[in-house]
Order: structure tokens, then sequence, then C-alpha cells
């Protein structure tokens, strides 16, 4: 199956936007209270939910990429389909 251009762009959009997205998100359940046993950030054991959090967020990597390099696979076959 060969993806059309704009299917293409917006599939490596999404793989880009996943990347600016996640990690702010990452940073932002590091500095939570929650994440920490004792309440402190980076002090005391990690709580459940930065690991569940940690969890999805590392999902979300992984796919965001996956779809992103099939929106790149995607574009280059557009590039090199022969033309008719």
């Amino acid at each position: 199956m060969v993806l059309s251009r704009g299917w293409s762009l917006f599939l490596i959009g999404v793989g880009v936007w996943t990347w600016v997205i996640w990690p702010r998100f990452a940073v932002a359940i590091w500095n939570d209270p929650r994440s920490w046993l004792t309440g402190t950030v980076g002090e005391g054991a990690p709580t459940s939910f930065l690991w569940v959090h940690a969890l999805l967020i590392a999902a979300s990597l992984a796919i965001g990429t996956a779809v992103g390099v099939l929106g790149i696979r995607g574009w280059l076959a557009v590039r090199r389909r022969p033309r008719a």
C-alpha cells in the first residue's frame, strides 16, 4: 500500500506532535508532588501516580514514533513511485 502525500504528511505531523507534547507532560508529572511518597519532588520513592503516567508517556512516544516512521516511509514511497 502506498500512502498519499497528504496522509504521509499527516502521519509525520502526528509523530512530531507526540514528541513535542509528551516530554513536556513528563516534566510536569515529575514535578507533581503526587509523584513522590514524601510529597517533595525528587525525594522518597516514586508513587503509582508517577509509574502509571510514565507507562502512558512511554507508550505514547513509542506509538508516535511508529506513526511518524510510517509517514516518512509513505512520503519516500510516493517520491520513488514511477509516474504513469
